[in-house]
């Protein structure tokens, strides 16, 4: 007997990693792409977006099919309200949408435990992007002295990276002891970057980069660097496919894709 397929609806289909998720989900016999949502879609955008003519194009909750999983790849303005949606329908939410805060995590994850759902939401898809949060979190145990440099193309609408946060909160729970204050005192505001968890992180924007992030660690006499690079939105990918066919097991609303990995 045939294993069932996983139906999938994505949001944000027209965007360049929803575009690319649709043809990976089309590609691969472990899933059925049965919909997409955007509230300004028309017929031509499915044609546009290479995609069968069998998969529905929803623009209202009421026209979405059943499914089983929810990939959100829109904006931080729409994804609460997405999530609402998609939990309303019964939808395990997976969301790769970039950008999101503090506060819209805890009331993503609060919406679905009211609704009894599980999910994943996903700062990064990539593997690499991945072991270097859980390698920079073992290493801060060590080095407690740390920086992040992140470098995306010039169209991330988001600075810093959700990944490049992540990576600091891993960071600061890595930690055994405070790192040690430097003696700088900055001529131009904003040159040593952002702080979070009391990890500073500098962005770089530049045409000719997709996705790379360093973490440099420095104790007496050395320094550590742990360094990720992605050069092809294929990477991601990989990650998506294991979220994909893990995320309607999970029983809460968990952030990051370590989550699920073996």
């Amino acid at each position: 007997m045939a294993e069932q397929k996983i139906r999938v609806i994505v949001a944000g289909f027209r965007g360049n990693m929803g575009a690319a998720s649709c043809q990976t989900i089309l590609a691969d016999e472990r899933f059925e792409l049965v919909g997409v949502f955007d509230p300004h879609a028309t017929v031509n955008d499915q044609d546009k977006a290479r995609l069968p003519h069998q998969v529905v194009v929803a623009t209202t909750k009421e026209a979405i099919p059943e499914a089983d999983v929810w990939l959100d790849f829109t904006t931080p303005n729409a994804v609460e309200h997405n999530v609402e949606i998609a939990l309303g329908c019964g939808l395990a939410p997976l969301i790769g949408t970039s950008g999101l805060t503090e506060v819209q995590l805890k009331s993503l994850q609060r919406q679905a435990e009211a609704a009894h759902l599980g999910g994943l939401i996903v700062p990064n898809f990539g593997l690499s992007a991945v072991l270097l949060t859980q390698f920079a979190k073992e290493a801060a145990k060590y080095f407690p002295n740390a920086e992040i440099i992140e470098m995306h193309h010039a169209d991330k609408r988001d600075a810093p990276s959700g990944t490049a946060i992540a990576t600091a909160h891993a960071i600061a729970a890595g930690r055994q002891r405070q790192p040690e204050p430097d003696q700088t005192e900055s001529s131009v505001a904003g040159v040593r970057g952002g702080t979070v968890d009391d990890v500073p992180i500098h962005a770089v924007r530049l045409p000719g980069y997709l996705a790379h992030e360093q973490v440099l660690f420095g104790g007496t006499g050395e320094t550590l660097t742990i360094r990720q690079d992605t050069y092809d939105r294929e990477s991601f990918m990989v990650g998506l496919k294991l979220a994909l066919a893990k995320v309607t097991s999970l029983t809460t609303l968990k952030v990051g894709l370590e989550q699920i990995l073996d």
